[in-house]
């Protein structure tokens, strides 16, 4: 029961995280804010389910390190390709929907 209750809350967690970016990357107008959307929620959600099935293998007996490789190799890539197909978006001069912030008043 002490296992089971963890998992199941890093589940529904990262099955809602998962839920979040894919309605985001629907509903949101432009290309800058559809990066957005998946790259942050979704590797919070997939990280939550990957650490639900470690926590649950390790309760179990099976302690395999795939898990934790999984989730390095996610939190490394994740950042690094939403940053290349963002240079890739500015090379290819996508518009941006969004108003660009003012400037700050100088003090």
């Amino acid at each position: 029961m002490w296992i089971q209750i963890p998992v199941a809350v890093l589940l529904v967690v990262g099955g809602l995280f998962s839920l979040i970016g894919a309605i985001g990357m629907v509903r949101f107008p432009d290309f800058y804010m559809r990066l957005h959307a998946p790259t942050k929620a979704t590797t919070l959600g997939v990280g939550g389910i990957v650490f639900a099935s470690f926590i649950f293998g390790f309760g179990n007996g099976d302690f395999a390190a795939r898990e934790l490789m999984i989730m390095a190799f996610l939190f490394v890539t994740a950042p690094v390709s939403a940053n290349l197909i963002a240079k890739a978006g500015l090379h290819l001069r996508v518009q941006a929907k969004a108003e660009p912030p003012e400037e700050l008043p100088h003090h």
